[in-house]
């Protein structure tokens, strides 16, 4: 089932390849979707693809990336909206 979640990552998530990392993971996953840095020191990923992947996307970023600390985390589901025809960084 394909399904969209926007998720808002908080902690120790600027400055330490946070979204890097989840671009790597995501392309590996086979997620398309953008990941960006937000003026309040967060990050914002917007994840689309299998619903279970995307789980497993999810809790790679809140637990396992390399130099990061999640501290809290706020995920949205949604409707899957074919938006995205690969995963980027994106850049304000």
């Amino acid at each position: 089932m394909y399904s969209r979640a926007t998720v808002v990552f908080k902690g120790k998530v600027q400055g330490v390849f946070f979204r890097a990392n989840t671009e790597r993971k995501a392309i590996e996953l086979n997620i398309t979707g953008c990941v960006m840095n937000r003026p309040d020191s967060s990050v914002e990923a917007i994840f689309e693809g299998q619903k279970d992947q995307i789980r497993k996307c999810i809790d790679w970023c809140s637990k396992h990336q390399p130099y990061a600390k999640v501290n809290d985390m706020n995920v949205t589901w949604e409707e899957y909206q074919n938006e995205f025809d690969e995963f980027r960084i994106k850049h304000f």
